[in-house]
């Protein structure tokens, strides 16, 4: 991995032969170019939240709220980010998150963010509602670390054989996503009208699935109106229960993670159930308005599940140092979410890697500049809560 003055200087250094860096920099700015390459319905599909996008706004002022407290006068030459999990070393403690319907953000999709998180060696989260399957991408990143996210279907042995596929391809991890089971009411995409399943986006696994298209009369080419009234039908499952976890450990032995999980309780009851590993997230605000920010979950689920299985963080990364605060707090790994489909409407592949490379180049600094030289450095002693006046 390349160092952050390193990817500064690259940067500096075209600067001087009159090429300066045309991608953008920063976070508003990247956001700002994507919504320009994209289609308004597209970028308000990814960009949108649930109602008043109360969560999501709450989950970026949440990082305010923590500050880091450097240390100096330590040796910080040499830096060491890997990090080991489920048997896994990885050269970041960053993965990129799952985000469905790649195709209506750049027509690679999830093609184009699967090679270049390949290149880096970063993990790729691919989702169960991806515009290509698990076939096709697994073949685009060759031996590059991989997991497969879980929409777990009303339809239990749909969800079992996208699993087994998973599993047959060389994903390394499943991801079950608990807090889809149905899906929120999102003001953007209602003002549109705009769901891109209906349109017969991001359903390339179901289609591509042997136990999905038995129950159709006709296969998707022939009569696609009717595969996706079926997906509909079958798409979320509000009956799922801790119990049904056995049914899934049953189909693969691969690790099992959950994701989405924001409540302490909850959080010991995935350990007593024997799942490898959490993931604190509230879905970037799509699920549910109101909801607790969760980087605040992430504090409170670290001291209760106290190291018993990993924790992985997502919603409301954009910055090294919003990733030094979440390990701080207690996460192994970090997921990037929004900011990569951004990436990938600007230039696709090439975008991805990029962002990929800056975001890694910023926490580099962060870690160094903050006193550190390898991540089990990075304790809670790293951060401080800010203090809130009383009045």
């Amino acid at each position: 991995m390349e160092t952050g003055m390193e990817r500064q200087l690259e940067i500096y250094r075209k600067g001087l032969f009159g090429m300066p860096e045309r991608f953008p920099v920063e976070y508003a700015e990247l956001e700002a170019m994507a919504q320009q390459a994209m289609k308004p319905e597209a970028f308000d599909y990814v960009a949108g939240s649930a109602v008043t996008e109360s969560t999501a706004d709450a989950n970026l002022q949440a990082f305010d709220q923590w500050q880091i407290l450097p240390r100096f006068l330590r040796d910080v030459s040499q830096r060491d980010w890997s990090v080991e999990l489920f048997g896994q070393r990885f050269p970041a403690p960053v993965y990129v998150a799952p985000i469905g319907v790649q195709g209506i953000v750049h027509p690679d999709g999830e093609l184009a963010t699967a090679r270049a998180c390949a290149q880096l060696g970063i993990p790729f989260t691919l989702s169960t509602v991806s515009s290509y399957s698990i076939e096709q991408v697994a073949e685009a990143m060759g031996d590059a670390p991989r997991w497969f996210q879980l929409y777990w279907s009303r339809n239990h042995e749909v969800a079992a054989s996208f699993v087994r596929r998973a599993e047959a391809a060389g994903y390394s991890a499943i991801v079950v996503t608990v807090d889809t089971f149905m899906l929120a009411w999102r003001p953007r995409d209602l003002r549109h009208a705009y769901l891109p399943f209906m349109h017969g986006d991001g359903l390339a696994n179901y289609f591509s699935d042997p136990v999905f298209r038995s129950l159709l009369a006709a296969p998707p080419e022939e009569d696609p109106g009717s595969a996706v009234m079926q997906f509909a039908a079958i798409f979320g499952n509000p009956s799922l229960t801790w119990d049904d976890l056995d049914f899934l450990r049953q189909q693969t032995k691969l690790p099992i993670l959950l994701k989405g999980l924001l409540h302490p309780d909850d959080a010991q009851e995935a350990v007593k159930r024997g799942v490898d590993g959490i993931i604190v997230s509230n879905h970037g605000g799509r699920q549910l308005d109101g909801a607790v920010p969760a980087l605040d979950a992430l504090d409170t689920i670290a001291q209760a599940v106290g190291g018993q299985v990993p924790l992985l963080f997502d919603s409301g990364i954009r910055t090294g140092a919003d990733a030094l605060k979440a390990l701080a707090l207690g996460a192994q790994m970090v997921g990037l979410g929004r900011p990569v489909m951004w990436a990938l409407g600007i230039d696709g592949k090439n975008g991805v890697h990029t962002y990929l490379r800056n975001f890694l180049a910023d926490f580099d600094l962060t870690l160094a500049l903050s006193g550190h030289r390898k991540l089990d450095e990075v304790g809670r002693d790293a951060v401080r809560a800010v203090e809130k006046l009383t009045f």
